[in-house]
């Protein structure tokens, strides 16, 4: 009776000190969803739609504005992240919808609802006449995880799977790498030619792909092509046949100039947490030496070595052309139509069979594909860095091939 009596006791203790734990030490993301009126602004915009100059102008403001506001709070420290999700046209103005993503313990839940509404309130009073709205039309509401997934299921450049995350890490190699996480990259596609992985692509649509020209060249049949999507190349989440490969019309294989291509799929595919296109700058958006990308592929781990199974992923510094076109690199080889991406001192690079594959980059918390992996000198060699066909050169191209 004594043994069961104390047994009871120390299961008593276990859950409270478990659900003390779980209320008072433990923090977790929690989402909400936002909205207010905007007055004066005609334009809409939903997230995955090209931007109009003036939504994009209210949209970064609106997004500036409620991040400066947080880092400036008493709850900076739990606020993560925040972004406009649409504007929807409305009489006089539009309804900006909003995300917001902070971190805390389960006890502070009610407290902080009232924190987040009493803070963005009082950012729209203070901000009423530079961005003519009305605090009053404020609604804001916590939502699910899932909730929270839902709300970007058409938007481009995110990652469901890593709402939260909010900073570019590691220096991780595709020629040696570190393979990526479940839905980290989930616009990467496998194309492949009677079954086998030939080379990358990058979902831009429901339909559509972007690749590299080269990957095509006199393999441009459909029949013998197929898409895979997913981080593992031999389990994929999805597999497409192809209906309409378009290789540029002005592709040189000798110079590897206008190295891009589009790939339309036979079926659209269906947006999930590790299927979603990525969003396309657009053709003056900035690119600068030393800014930060990542470029991802199934391709060698080195030089004609052996390709990896799951998809790997490293970070990369965009390079000076004048730099890339010194003698002692590609002595002039480097057009406008290309970028440069890597370190001079090598090491870190894509390989054969990465061809085709994405390099991205962040603002704002959205990714964009700004380079298509085109070619290089070796892989990882020393003033040899990777070769990127520059997507901002070719934006105008895609929208007029595609719509998008």
């Amino acid at each position: 009776m004594i043994a069961l009596i104390s047994f009871g006791i120390l299961a008593i203790l276990g859950v409270t000190i478990g659900l003390l734990v779980h209320f008072l030490a433990i923090e977790r993301t929690h989402h909400y969803q936002g909205t207010f009126h905007v007055s004066g602004v005609s334009d809409s915009y939903a997230c995955g739609k090209r931007a109009s100059q003036e939504s994009e102008a209210l949209i970064k403001k609106i997004e500036d504005l409620i991040s400066d506001t947080f880092h400036n709070s008493s709850i900076s420290r739990e606020y993560i992240r925040s972004q406009v999700i649409s504007l929807s046209a409305e009489t006089n103005g539009v309804m900006a919808k909003i995300w917001l993503a902070f971190k805390f313990v389960l006890a502070k839940r009610n407290y902080m609802r009232r924190k987040i509404e009493s803070i963005l309130h009082q950012m729209l009073e203070d901000n009423k006449n530079s961005l003519t709205t009305n605090p009053s039309s404020l609604k804001i509401m916590e939502i699910s995880e899932d909730g929270a997934e839902n709300l970007f299921i058409n938007c481009c450049g995110r990652r469901p799977r890593l709402l939260s995350d909010d900073l570019i890490t590691g220096n991780y190699r595709i020629v040696n790498g570190k393979p990526s996480k479940e839905g980290e990259w989930p616009w990467q596609a496998s194309l492949k030619m009677n079954g086998e992985h030939v080379c990358g692509a990058s979902l831009i649509s429901n339909k559509w792909l972007v690749s590299a020209a080269h990957c095509f060249a006199m393999k441009n049949d459909t029949k013998i092509w197929t898409v895979t999507f997913g981080n593992m190349v031999n389990r994929p989440y999805a597999k497409r046949n192809v209906k309409t490969i378009i290789v540029h019309e002005d592709y040189q294989s000798q110079m590897v100039t206008n190295d891009i291509a589009l790939v339309q799929l036979a079926e659209e595919v269906t947006f999930t947490s590790n299927i979603r296109a990525i969003c396309l700058p657009e053709a003056t958006q900035n690119i600068s030496a030393g800014d930060l990308a990542v470029v991802t592929g199934w391709g060698a781990l080195s030089m004609g070595g052996p390709r990896p199974v799951i998809l790997q992923q490293t970070t990369v510094l965009i390079i000076n052309t004048d730099t890339c076109n010194a003698p002692h690199a590609y002595s002039g080889r480097i057009k406008n139509s290309m970028l440069c991406a890597g370190y001079m001192d090598g090491k870190t690079d894509a390989c054969q069979n990465d061809s085709g594959g994405p390099l991205a980059s962040r603002t704002r918390g959205i990714w964009y594909l700004i380079g298509i992996v085109s070619w290089g000198d070796g892989c990882g060699k020393v003033n040899k860095p990777g070769v990127y066909t520059k997507l901002t050169f070719y934006r105008d191209w895609i929208g007029n091939k595609t719509g998008i």
